[in-house]
């Protein structure tokens, strides 16, 4: 019986664990592989946006020509209006 388990486990358990224990490893070596890339694209990402879109400036400049338009409508629409009285 004792010979019986003996083989069971050098025969069966052992190879399967090993296994396991390598399948871990490699599991984990892809894991640590694949953040690295995730925080190299992320870093690539971020060149990106910086580099294309718009700047400050220039979206404080579209807000004010946008502005001075909406005044000037505005004050044409009051005008209109103090005729129709």
């Amino acid at each position: 019986m004792f010979f019986d388990t003996f083989n069971w486990v050098t025969m069966i358990e052992l190879p399967i664990l090993a296994a396991l224990f390598r399948i871990i490893c490699r599991q984990k070596k892809d894991c640590e592989n694949s953040v690295g890339f995730c925080k190299d694209a992320l870093a690539e990402f971020k060149l990106h946006v910086a580099r294309n879109y718009v700047s400050v400036n220039y979206l404080k400049d579209v807000e004010t020509r946008l502005t001075d338009h909406l005044l000037r409508i505005e004050k044409k629409l009051d005008g209109v209006g103090r005729r129709n009285r």
